[in-house]
């Protein structure tokens, strides 16, 4: 159903299956209308946990930075990246490079950092001819649904990540750490509560152990919030973890979670919580200038298979460190 008055940008389409959908008639700035609509875009957001812009007919990486801006304020700089971006701008970005013909699963966006992005932007400036949705689904309804038993650990203990960095696979030490001076990586890892060590060949491997469940910022409402299943071996396809596998070994995988005592993840566990996210998934394609908000707390998203060109712009605003994050804080609350 159309909505064409933009006097009243609180009147969202819902239904079950989709993200909250605003359509409005196409401003003559959409930067300056996004400035006057962000308090009441951002109350949708939070209410909703993401929202869908129609109308705004962004058409290229000036106009999307600006919006972006408008809402956002000062964009994040990307740091402990898990594969390379293509930056067009402070603070904007390519979507991850990823297989076009492989779904990425869903995750909440650097929930491994100590400071995590509280507010996801993107934009699509090409459609493409099939698939591609940026799906969402609900990190309460997730918590909810999983079995209390594995939450209960996983709110009790956290999840490891464990990196190793080449040079061939993943993001490079200067790509995820803004430097490849030693020094000032390993302050950094000191700083963010990350354990390091370097490896006779010179490379670089790490572990941060970091909460499963936190409380929400705003809401206080407790939310299943990390990359367990997304940055597990499991999840890979199986010729690429096998090979993965057979080149750099079982320790010495690019990336890979674990329980936080440091026993291995099953591949059964990944599985039920990629389904659990699967159940409670909401899609629709998108169409070029639309605007997508997400509240990176309370909604995971992923990114369908597609074929043809796609072009869709990221940015990263507000960082928080939501209760029950960090190690130091344990986990939160009942």
């Amino acid at each position: 159903m159309p909505f064409s008055s933009l006097a009243s940008p609180l009147d969202v389409e819902l239904r079950p299956d989709k993200p909250a959908l605003l359509c409005v008639d196409p401003p003559d700035d959409a930067p300056s209308w996004a400035a006057e609509y962000r308090e009441a875009l951002r109350a949708q957001v939070t209410e909703h946990g993401a929202l869908v812009v129609r109308g705004l007919g962004l058409r290229d990486t000036d106009q999307v930075g600006a919006v972006f801006a408008r809402l956002a304020g000062a964009l994040l700089t990307e740091r402990e990246a898990f594969a390379p971006r293509e930056a067009h701008g402070p603070g904007l970005y390519s979507s991850t490079p990823w297989p076009a013909n492989q779904p990425m699963c869903m995750h909440h966006e650097l929930s491994y950092p100590l400071q995590v992005p509280g507010l996801m932007l993107f934009a699509c400036l090409t459609v493409p001819e099939e698939g591609g949705a940026t799906a969402v689904a609900d990190a309460e309804e997730v918590l909810r649904a999983l079995p209390t038993g594995l939450t209960e650990r996983f709110e009790r203990e956290g999840w490891i990540l464990t990196r190793a960095y080449n040079d061939e696979i993943g993001a490079s030490l200067v790509e995820s750490f803004g430097t490849h001076d030693h020094a000032e990586i390993e302050r950094y890892c000191r700083a963010n509560a990350i354990d390091f060590s370097w490896q006779p060949d010179g490379t670089l491997r790490t572990e941060q152990r970091r909460g499963a469940v936190v409380r929400h910022p705003l809401t206080d409402r407790r939310c299943w919030f990390n990359q367990i299943a997304f940055l597990n071996e499991w999840t890979l396809a199986p010729e690429v973890r096998e090979y993965l596998v057979d080149v750099y070994g079982a320790d010495g995988l690019p990336f890979n979670t674990r329980y936080g005592d440091g026993s291995p993840i099953g591949e059964d566990v990944v599985q039920l919580i990629n389904s659990t996210y699967e159940a409670h998934t909401r899609r629709a394609p998108w169409q070029a200038g639309d605007l997508l908000l997400v509240d990176n707390i309370r909604t995971a998203h992923s990114r369908e298979a597609f074929s043809g060109e796609r072009q869709v712009l990221v940015g990263m605003g507000e960082a928080v460190r939501p209760a029950g994050h960090g190690p130091a804080e344990g986990a939160s609350e009942r």
